[in-house]
């Protein structure tokens, strides 16, 4: 899942970046409001974690123009704004959740999961897809109770199909959820992780449809 941090504090946007890595997201990390900006314009994102007090734009601002542009990342407001008339504000503006620094990067890496399983109405961290379930808290797939190897990127196209099952995902809406502006991709690299993955899981029994033109298909079971 591909993460956007906006946070202007180096210290605390380094930590919580490096902890949401480690925990298996994309993030990329942008350091004032503009950035931001122009990052969700041009980008798709699961998840915003948004700061307020930002230079150059202001965070309310940012989250008024994503979703005046119609755009619906869950956005996790994260900031030291402590007012009730703050809260009511980024709420009404469109914001998903509000959080007060300081925070434990456990609980915030925890809300973040809650707010993926609202966008596409999961209601438990684990995802049962016969013979195959997906721990989405621990990064971890099992067959049959026991581990099934995945690489990183290959557990993160897995999740996003099975987030999405039934439904075409495009190319880019994969590709986005396992490359990030340090890592930048290749379009033809989704072909090659797909491969990959695909292998893999046909040795259980689970095939992965290519829609020509439109993307990739796990189907309904």
């Amino acid at each position: 899942m591909r993460i956007l941090l906006v946070e202007d504090d180096i210290t605390l946007g380094s930590a919580t970046s490096i902890y949401l890595r480690n925990n298996g997201y994309v993030v990329d990390w942008a350091k004032n409001g503009k950035q931001a900006d122009l990052a969700l314009h041009d980008n798709l994102y699961e998840v915003v974690v948004l700061d307020l007090g930002l230079p150059q734009m202001d965070g309310l601002v940012v989250l008024k123009r994503l979703r005046a542009r119609k755009q619906d990342p869950s956005v996790i407001i994260l900031t030291a704004r402590d007012g009730l008339e703050d809260r009511i504000s980024g709420l009404d503006l469109g914001a998903d959740d509000y959080l007060i620094k300081p925070i434990k990067l456990p609980e915030l890496a925890a809300r973040i999961r809650v707010q993926i399983r609202r966008r596409h109405a999961v209601s438990t961290s684990v995802i049962e897809y016969p013979p195959l379930t997906l721990h989405t808290k621990d990064h971890l797939v099992t067959y049959l109770g026991q581990p099934f190897a995945l690489s990183p990127r290959e557990f993160s196209l897995l999740e996003t199909l099975l987030l999405r099952v039934g439904k075409v995902v495009s190319k880019e809406s994969l590709l986005g959820n396992i490359s990030d502006w340090d890592d930048s991709l290749g379009s033809n690299a989704i072909e090659v992780y797909m491969h990959r993955l695909r292998k893999k899981l046909l040795q259980v029994g689970i095939e992965i449809r290519t829609v020509r033109g439109l993307g990739y298909l796990l189907d309904k079971q």
